[in-house]
């Protein structure tokens, strides 16, 4: 953990933001919490009983509380504005183009993550529920329609180029899940029969993350940060950032591995 607030290491191209946001919330929150812890302690102390063995009915007439009520909410105010806002805009308003990025679908179930790449003709297949085969075709992929011919997928095994951006179309089979990737600071729920779109640029492989941190056995993970029931702790995926090449190299190997599974 070498992130700030004892986060990861970032490893997305908008995680320095998202770092920089939370640092101020928790800077904002902290001396929020000695202000009142202070006020708390002085009024113990300023209007003890001894003190003030009667009611005084004038009551307080200064106007500090007030000022410090409106420094609180002016503060808050510039984290929504200035940061907080902007940073929530540019990860929905401003999303890139799909012939700029990978676009794969994600699909939550209890208790794994479907992944689904389009294949070389960059179209997604039609999927039936009729054909969902919990072993061999979680999905439900239509291989008779031609745009699913050469569509991969794997289970529980997320694979995306670094400095390349990412757009994952996620969606969920059965029960809401959540999508999160701690490293890239991505978090998102995956509800039942919504496609919900989100997008983020990898900056460090898994290889180079493993050298950084010195653990050879390193890999980023999938969690899924919602209660989906009594497997939930077991849902869990992985993600591999290989560099462009090696990329393309895996989906080549797996297009190999589907030519010859469907006998084409």
């Amino acid at each position: 953990m070498n992130g700030p607030l004892g986060l990861p290491v970032a490893a997305s191209a908008h995680a320095a933001e998202v770092d920089h946001t939370m640092v101020l919330v928790h800077i904002l929150m902290a001396v929020l919490f000695i202000g009142w812890m202070g006020f708390f302690l002085f009024t113990l102390y300023r209007f003890r009983r001894k003190r003030n063995p009667v009611a005084d009915y004038k009551g307080v007439t200064s106007h500090t509380s007030t000022w410090l009520e409106g420094a609180v909410f002016l503060a808050e105010v510039i984290l929504l504005v200035g940061f907080s806002v902007p940073l929530w805009a540019k990860r929905v308003d401003k999303f890139p183009a799909e012939s700029e990025a990978v676009v794969v679908r994600v699909v939550g179930e209890q208790f794994a993550w479907n992944i689904h790449y389009p294949g070389p003709d960059g179209k997604f297949g039609k999927t039936d529920i009729s054909k969902i085969d919990l072993q061999s075709n979680p999905l439900g992929l239509d291989r008779s329609d031609p745009d699913a011919k050469d569509d991969i997928t794997t289970v529980n095994q997320l694979h995306l180029p670094k400095g390349k951006k990412a757009i994952i179309k996620l969606t969920s089979k059965d029960v809401i899940h959540s999508f999160n990737l701690t490293e890239f600071r991505v978090k998102q729920d995956a509800i039942p029969g919504v496609m919900i779109p989100l997008w983020f640029e990898p900056t460090i492989t898994t290889d180079e993350m493993r050298k950084q941190l010195g653990k050879d056995d390193f890999v980023y993970e999938i969690a899924c940060a919602q209660l989906c029931g009594l497997g939930h702790y077991s849902m869990r995926g992985y993600v591999t950032i290989d560099t462009p090449e090696a990329f393309q190299a895996w989906l080549d190997e797996e297009g190999k591995k589907l030519t010859t599974e469907e006998g084409w």
